[in-house]
């Protein structure tokens, strides 16, 4: 008897042990290029970890969340925002019997083809590509792992499975890739549904905890929402003993935990209802089984609306956004008209013709920092010209 557990060991325990409708590793529908199994990694396992080990995966630490880098050292950044939302996914799926490797691999990658200047800088390149397809992070993500990541000499991109493919596209296709994308059901698979779910209570929290931090948001003001006030009545009752003053980040601990919770029960609920014997049963339900109770989905909209209208478009967080949508529109401009600017890999490593799909995909991958240097470089060497 050996105390060592490889990959198969892994898979026959996923397989007594998740629900019937959870994806097993054991039954991926494969890659787009075939590869021999790991000896102790599971196929999900290896997708986290190649997620983990690209350059798209590192570059995230100087993404905008909200606030630009160097506006502080505390505020979060997409690498940051994904490590939460990573660590929410897990704790979802393991509560609900589903793949937690699947669940992870999906949320660590959501974002790798989130452009600079979070999501201004999406509204400045689906601008600009509005003749060529259009823009969105998600389907740049698929991008990102199926074509623009160079790690493996026998294909591009990340060889993902087909589970983890289909959890990235979140809206679907609307431009041209030049390898199949995942034929998507009425739902994706219920991991994929689950970091969607997590990504969603990691950027409304930690964007809340931001925006408190910064001053922007003032605590008094949140009284307002029922569900601030929920939160703020648990983390009351659970520090009463302690004799301590709640401040705003042990109500931000207690809103997660809140929202979890019920996001848990209410999903455990819709699954007992709809009982699929499979995880294809599950993707082809007319409604998404993993959701809030019409309570907290309601607090949770009044939450994200108060974020809307009270930070996200503040005058000091528009400041920021407008400049940066000012040096994205520079930066495609100047990029289009003179190719040769881009790098040689981009230029001919992505297998796609389009020159503006080129110079989006060069654009999306910068990082904020680096599209500010770029900008100053090259914007004022344009004007001398």
């Amino acid at each position: 008897m050996t105390s060592r557990q490889g990959r198969t060991q892994v898979e026959k325990r996923e397989a007594e042990w998740l629900a019937p409708y959870a994806v097993k590793s054991g039954e991926s529908r494969g890659r787009l290029h075939g590869e021999a199994e790991h000896d102790v990694r599971t196929a999900f396992q290896r997708d986290r970890d190649r997620v983990i080990h690209s350059r798209a995966f590192r570059r995230l630490e100087y993404k905008t969340q909200v606030f630009v880098y160097h506006e502080g050292d505390h505020y979060r950044n997409r690498l940051t925002h994904t490590i939460e939302n990573a660590q929410i996914a897990r704790t979802l799926a393991r509560a609900l019997r589903l793949n937690e490797d699947l669940a992870e691999a999906v949320a660590l990658a959501h974002d790798l083809g989130h452009t600079p200047f979070a999501h201004a800088g999406e509204r400045v390149l689906d601008e600009l590509m509005r003749d060529e397809g259009g823009f969105d992070h998600n389907r740049q993500t698929l991008r990102v792992v199926d074509l623009l990541e160079f790690r493996y000499p026998a294909f591009d991109g990340l060889n993902l499975c087909f589970e983890t493919r289909e959890g990235l596209l979140k809206h679907g296709c609307d431009w041209p890739h030049p390898v199949a994308v995942p034929e998507l059901e009425n739902q994706r698979y219920l991991e994929a549904q689950i970091a969607d779910l997590a990504d969603e209570i990691a950027y409304s929290n930690h964007d809340l905890d931001d925006g408190l931090s910064s001053g922007i948001l003032e605590r008094d003001e949140l009284e307002s929402l029922w569900i601030w006030r929920e939160a703020r009545k648990i983390a009351e009752d659970r520090w009463a003993q302690a004799g301590a003053q709640v401040e705003a980040r042990q109500i931000i601990t207690a809103l997660i935990d809140l929202w979890v919770h019920d996001a848990i029960e209410s999903s455990s609920d819709r699954l007992e209802r709809a009982r699929p014997d499979t995880a294809d049963d599950a993707r082809r339900c007319e409604e998404p089984l993993i959701g809030y109770s019409p309570d907290v989905e309601s607090g949770k909209r009044e939450l994200k609306q108060y974020l809307r209208e009270h930070f996200y478009y503040h005058p000091r967080v528009r400041r920021m956004t407008d400049r940066a949508e000012q040096i994205l529109t520079d930066l495609f401009a100047i990029h289009r008209a003179d190719l040769s600017l881009l790098p040689e890999k981009v230029r001919g490593g992505s297998g796609q013709e389009d020159p503006a799909r080129m110079v989006c995909d060069y654009i999306a991958g910068m990082t904020d920092r680096f599209a500010m240097a770029t900008h100053a470089r090259l914007a004022s060497a344009h004007e001398r010209h």
